[in-house]
């Protein structure tokens, strides 16, 4: 008999309220759940192929050990035991500094995992923690720290009268600004109430094409254009005049700065439209309310921080960020109660703290250690050399940049563990595959979404909404699989570690249970978590007594958006050359820039095993404009090469009218070792091989350039792409 539950859907980070229908202990069916008041019945195409996630015959249900060259099936308990006792010796003979972690984005929905791997790592006195986070975005946290938090918050999006999105398509990323709970129903209200969206982006995307003002620029040069939106701001005197003088710093500093970015300037340098320029500035300055947010592309491409920062920078000089007694948008449920105050926080270090990294001079930063030295720290050899990897809800092989220098990291490990439901590129190279349970088959709560408010602004629920998901399936008949709480938790025992969770100690003897875990991670919320149980559909916990309050009569603090390091960073853009393209490259023999985009039909590397998701094809397509492809001589299904100074990868053509000439689009995250290169029809291409860790780099985030990547299209043999 069927029966019907809801759930949080957990294939992204967007954890939609769905409907689960149960047949004989199995998922079959996911809807879109219309009762809850956060996502309004939407879920994705992916989140509604759930049960075939969970029931995928190439799903590993069982530990996996890698003996000669190939894997075979162990009991998580033996794979434990191995695991402790390598460990052990290796932190005995190399120290705790051997032994690094890389969390990643499936471990994101699984809070308790990602908490009981960092509660390890501190347990066995090792620094090396590395979090997908570093390769993706970490201009935001650090454009925080040197621009500063505004501790009451910014505009939310659903009162707003304007929105500038910078290289973001939330509409299918689901993320970037809009909020990404049904994010196409959010956009459609505010276009609807009048709201004028405005879109920087290369390309003419999804929320491009519902812009007010699209301005179709060469990749990369999004601070060219933001500081040419800023200068325009302050000669036509829009900015807030009042908020700056009580809560900001650097004005004449940054007047000076961005007075040489002006609009013939910047519609030469980044190739747009000088008036639709004019006009964005003067659009988002005049109106009401609106903030500037930016997305994954520009942080992946030249200057991420700088991007992030000057993306602050235009907020505040408009200011926009809630004031004294207006309402909390949301003042957070599972976690204790956020109540804003108008005012400006202590700014912290952006960088050059904590552990030192033996490469590139990196260290410690806002955004966390950089993943992309950590293929170095383990090919260096000598003090300090990383001997094992332990990679939770992560896929380095496909997700780090400079994937051959990654190839050989992965192989040259001691110990190579990896938690994955399937043998991806980078579990055919471990020594262990934990296979964890899957999201339907463990509780789940939605406090990460409350959590990434604190990453950077404009994140997280625009509302106080809460959800808890008991268990609803168990796992396959057979399957021996751990939580990936579990597995450390584990480890911890046999080695004799005592675990602090969440600021609390665990009985090491008597396992906890996930619930009990969640109640920790919830200690001192705003509302309980048993509170939060009794709503299945989820639950938006208002309360519009919690507003902003006033800014302490001693707060000193105020806004930098004159920053030296950014100030110099914009000097350093205004000494380049006009007739490149933007980057720390330029060299004018590359005929393209490769920009890295999203497809709605897949997350990262994942859902490429799905059939419903590769429908349309199994790669990732090279998108180019048809008038590109025609002066090229080349046709849609082409098999070209694609080379940067770096590195070469295969691709396979396609239109797309959408992509400015120029310009190569493609998905990040595809791709296998370089052995597979000529199944690219079937596993894509890996863009990140492009990318050189050593060279065009934030030096102070370790950033490498991901997007925005010149480099030169040649067809080759057909054949060369099939085996």
């Amino acid at each position: 008999m069927a029966e019907t539950h809801t759930a949080i859907c957990r294939f992204c980070h967007s954890f939609c309220g769905i409907k689960v229908t149960v047949e004989d202990g199995k998922a079959v069916k996911v809807i879109g759940d219309k009762d809850n008041p956060m996502y309004f019945g939407y879920t994705c195409v992916k989140g509604r192929q759930l049960p075939k996630q969970h029931y995928n015959p190439e799903r590993v249900l069982s530990p996996q050990k890698r003996v000669k060259d190939q894997h075979q099936r162990v009991a998580s308990e033996q794979a434990l035991d191995e695991i402790a006792d390598t460990l052990t010796e290796l932190i005995e003979k190399h120290g705790p500094r051997s032994v690094a972690v890389y969390a990643a984005t499936y471990s994101f929905p699984y809070p308790a995992g990602s908490t009981m791997a960092a509660s390890f790592m501190k347990a066995i006195g090792s620094p090396m923690q590395f979090s997908s986070g570093s390769i993706d975005q970490p201009g935001k946290p650090v454009a925080i720290a040197l621009h500063g938090r505004w501790n009451a918050g910014p505009h939310a999006f659903s009162d707003s009268d304007t929105w500038m999105l910078v290289g973001a398509n939330p509409v299918v990323s689901k993320w970037g600004g809009i909020p990404q709970y049904n994010p196409a129903k959010r956009l459609y209200d505010g276009l609807k109430r009048g709201m004028k969206l405005i879109v920087i982006d290369p390309r003419r995307t999804e929320c491009a094409e519902k812009a007010h003002i699209h301005l179709q620029c060469k990749p990369g040069e999004d601070p060219t254009i933001l500081a040419g939106i800023a200068n325009i701001i302050i000669e036509e005197e829009l900015y807030d005049r009042a908020f700056l003088e009580s809560d900001a710093d650097g004005f004449e500093t940054l007047k000076e700065v961005v007075s040489h970015f002006t609009p013939d300037y910047v519609a030469e340098r980044a190739d747009v439209d000088k008036d639709l320029l004019v006009e964005a500035a003067r659009t988002f300055a005049q109106a009401e309310r609106g903030m500037t947010t930016a997305g994954t592309g520009p942080n992946m491409a030249p200057r991420g921080t700088l991007t992030e920062y000057m993306v602050l920078v235009i907020n505040t000089l408009c200011g926009r960020w809630l004031r004294e007694g207006e309402k909390m948008p949301n003042p957070f449920v599972l976690l204790p109660k956020r109540h804003g105050k108008a005012q400006a926080e202590p700014k912290p270090k952006a960088w050059g703290y904590g552990e030192q990294l033996r490469v590139r001079d990196l260290t410690d930063n806002a955004g966390g250690l950089s993943a992309a030295a950590l293929a170095d720290e383990i090919l260096l050899e000598g003090e300090g050399q990383v001997k094992a990897l332990i990679s939770v809800g992560g896929n380095p092989m496909a997700a780090w940049p400079d994937q051959l220098k990654t190839y050989e990291a992965m192989k040259a490990l001691d110990l190579n563990v990896t938690l994955d439901i399937k043998m991806s590129a980078t579990a055919k190279l471990a020594d262990y595959v934990i296979p964890p349970k899957l999201g339907l088959e463990a509780p789940a709560i939605s406090q990460p979404n409350e959590g990434i408010w604190f990453y950077g602004f404009s994140t997280g629920y625009p509302e106080p909404y809460a959800m808890y998901q008991p268990a609803i399936v168990e796992p396959p008949a057979g399957s021996d699989l751990l939580e990936e709480w579990e597995f450390f938790y584990g480890l911890a025992q046999r080695m004799g570690l005592q675990l602090n969770f969440a600021g609390q100690d665990l009985d090491m003897v008597n396992k906890p249970t996930t619930d009990d875990l969640f109640e920790m991670l919830c200690t001192g919320s705003r509302i309980p978590l048993d509170e939060v149980k009794k709503y299945p559909h989820g639950h938006i916990f208002d309360d519009p007594s919690i507003t902003v309050l006033p800014k302490d009569d001693e707060c000193e603090e105020k806004l930098d958006i004159g920053n030296e390091f950014m100030m110099a960073d914009l000097r350093e853009v205004l000494a380049e050359p006009v007739t490149d393209h933007a980057g720390y490259t330029m060299d004018t023999t590359y005929s393209h820039r490769l920009v890295s985009r999203r497809m709605n039909d897949v997350y990262n590397s994942s859902g490429r095993d799905i059939p419903v998701l590769v429908k349309n094809h199994q790669y990732n397509p090279a998108f180019m404009n048809p008038g590109d492809i025609a002066a090229l001589g080349l046709h849609a299904g082409d098999v070209v090469e694609i080379s940067s100074d770096h590195a070469s990868i295969l691709g396979v053509i396609e239109e797309a009218s959408d992509v400015r000439p120029g310009v190569i689009s493609m998905a990040h995250a595809f791709g296998d070792a370089p052995e597979h290169d000529k199944q690219v029809f079937y596993i894509g291409s890996n863009t990140g091989r492009l990318t050189n860790v050593e060279k065009d780099y934030d030096h102070r985030t370790g950033m490498p350039r991901m997007s925005a990547i010149p480099v030169n299209i040649k067809r080759v043999d057909q054949s060369v792409a099939a085996e």
